[in-house]
């Protein structure tokens, strides 16, 4: 076992401004898939394609967070956290994805951030985790279609004028590379399309709908910052070869650069529109600019390195390495990493990590929920954060994924990321190991 470092001594490595967090989003926690007038997603279609969930598991119920609205807020207050991240439903809010607002599902929300303050916690809201409402998609493909991107900012500029007076901050979209390459690419994830001509097109959407969205929530004249949450992972090749190497360099671009690049530096790499050939967008003139507005903040979401090679270009562990129960490597050495690479190749904007935490197979243990693993992978990867601080990269912020076991995904429910154990037949929330350790970090004095 890995000797653990005294919680005053880890928490000293960080500004007493530090913003300390626990994330979430709403199809994986909220349930209540039809209630008060919420319109379907293509998750909730897409849990019911045979076979596309590994468990049969559907969003319907997850941890009915949407009915527990206030113990849920209890328990996280009782952590200790600064800030929750938080991502709002789209179809709840507007159940066509066009249309009609829905008063009850904005009022959820509104509740939501308002318990929050209460408690002296401050909302980190996120406008899309990837439950588009199905009629978009069944309208016109879902992100393939440009007017999607105008549509997502109709919809962020009426969130933002009802909620943008409370909520610290406001990201327009989480890990877009999953929404068009896992969801449109390779099929796994709503809504199951694979096609790579229509996943380029599709994060092209997205990537605009961004820059849409940038500007109409500044119009709506919020006082929150407001920026965008990536998916990020630092590609190694598996050997020493050259072809390794460019293999390594493409799936760099795929899933790093194409989307950097497009936000912080107004174009997308040359080398991977090369490579896409004739599966490469179609960018209309201005669109470059639209997608680059000015970030007040980025977020990244870390949990392993990739390792590219030729015969599989994008593998989540090195061959022997230790791995989370997902398959992932660990190597919190490789956030540092990663951090330390976008300090030198990018100006950006302060760095918050929106997301970071493993997948384990909790053990019972005289009723208390061990979780070793899963707390020495957290303190590890904060004393990785710590090490890129120090080397002056402007990190403000740590959120845990997750705060409770809950839906994930492809998986069902058979994948557990919480520091908070969810017994599924009762839902009733255990603290784990991790959950203790972790509140016991932030309630340390830092004098």
């Amino acid at each position: 076992m890995i000797e653990q470092l005294p919680v005053a001594e880890l928490r000293r490595r960080f500004a007493s401004d530090f913003v300390w967090g626990v994330a979430t989003s709403a199809f994986q926690i909220e349930g209540a898939a039809r209630a008060d007038g919420k319109g379907p997603s293509i998750w909730d279609d897409f849990c019911r394609v045979p076979g596309a969930i590994a468990d049969g598991g559907t969003g319907d119920v997850a941890c009915d967070h949407y009915h527990r609205l206030e113990s849920d807020l209890d328990l996280i207050a009782d952590l200790g956290v600064t800030a929750y991240r938080f991502s709002i439903c789209w179809p709840r809010v507007q159940p066509g994805g066009q249309g009609a607002y829905n008063e009850r599902g904005i009022e959820f929300y509104e509740r939501l951030v308002d318990g929050l303050l209460e408690r002296n916690i401050r909302p980190y809201a996120t406008l899309y985790h990837w439950d588009l409402p199905a009629e978009l998609q069944r309208l016109n493909g879902g992100w393939l279609a440009r007017d999607t991107a105008y549509r997502f900012a109709e919809y962020a500029e009426v969130i933002s004028r009802r909620l943008g007076d409370r909520v610290v901050s406001i990201a327009t979209h989480n890990e877009p590379w999953v929404s068009a390459v896992l969801g449109y690419e390779r099929g796994v994830f709503a809504p199951g399309v694979k096609d790579r001509r229509v996943a380029y097109q599709a994060s092209h959407h997205l990537l605009l709908s961004h820059g849409l969205a940038m500007q109409a929530i500044r119009a709506a004249g919020v006082r929150a910052d407001v920026g965008i949450v990536l998916n990020m992972s630092p590609v190694r090749p598996a050997t020493d070869s050259e072809l390794d190497a460019h293999h390594a360099r493409l799936e760099d671009g795929r899933l790093v650069r194409w989307y950097t690049d497009a936000v912080f530096k107004g174009q997308y790499p040359t080398d991977i529109v090369e490579h896409l050939g004739a599966d490469a967008p179609v960018v209309q003139a201005g669109d470059a600019g639209l997608i680059a507005q000015p970030c007040d903040f980025v977020g990244i979401n870390y949990y392993h390195p990739t390792v590219s090679s030729s015969s599989n270009p994008a593998s989540p562990a090195s061959s022997g390495a230790a791995v989370t129960d997902m398959g992932w490597e660990v190597a919190p050495r490789s956030l540092c990493d990663l951090l330390l690479r976008l300090k030198r190749d990018y100006q950006l904007p302060p760095i918050y990590i929106t997301e970071n935490g493993a997948a384990y197979r909790d053990q019972l243990v005289d009723g208390r929920i061990e979780d070793e693993q899963r707390r020495q992978y957290i303190e590890s990867h904060l004393l990785a954060v710590a090490e890129a601080i120090e080397h002056g990269v402007d990190v403000r912020g740590y959120f845990v994924w997750s705060l409770m076991d809950n839906f994930e995904w492809a998986e069902g429910y058979r994948k557990r990321f919480g520091i908070v154990h969810v017994d599924y037949a009762t839902l009733r929330r255990t603290l784990k190991r991790s959950g203790l350790w972790y509140r016991s970090l932030l309630k340390t004095a830092t004098v």
